[in-house]
């Protein structure tokens, strides 16, 4: 579950969890806090790793009291031709933006990667681009996992 309020940018290189795929976005980012009234600030390495990428960030100096969210969860899966041919289908994410432990909104983003948009987006673009980065993360390791299994044989 990310922040709300965060806006990723890029990946850390700093591999600074321990277990960085398991993540809410498939690994730690760095970007922007857009809460009202700290919109653009940078936060610190510290901010990333306790709140930014993890949500429920009662701690954090800039959440603000009134919202709609606390934190926003994602899952993938693929949808295919056939199930020797899923590397080829569509690329549905799943996502949860959720209030007190609770779902406030879900649905369903869409991704088609043969023409390389999205078929179905969300209305907020915080949401939308954690969706990108979550997506990217699904897709390297995706990639990964069909080069081990092609290795094995």
């Amino acid at each position: 579950m990310a922040c709300p309020f965060f806006l990723p940018i890029e990946k850390l290189a700093d591999a600074a969890w321990l277990h960085a795929a398991r993540l809410p976005l498939g690994c730690g980012w760095s970007g922007h806090c857009t809460a009202p009234g700290h919109e653009g600030a940078s936060p610190s390495p510290e901010e990333l790793r306790q709140f930014c990428n993890l949500g429920y960030a009662q701690g954090c100096v800039r959440l603000p009291r009134e919202r709609a969210w606390d934190s926003v969860r994602f899952a993938a899966r693929t949808i295919g031709n056939g199930a020797e041919n899923e590397t080829s289908g569509r690329i549905q994410i799943r996502y949860v933006c959720e209030r007190e432990h609770r779902p406030a909104e879900h649905g369903m983003l869409e991704f088609d990667p043969a023409e390389a948009r999205w078929e179905h987006t969300h209305h907020d673009r915080r949401v939308q681009r954690m969706a990108e980065c979550f997506l990217e993360s699904y897709v390297e390791r995706r990639k990964k996992s069909e080069v081990t299994s092609a290795a094995a044989i």
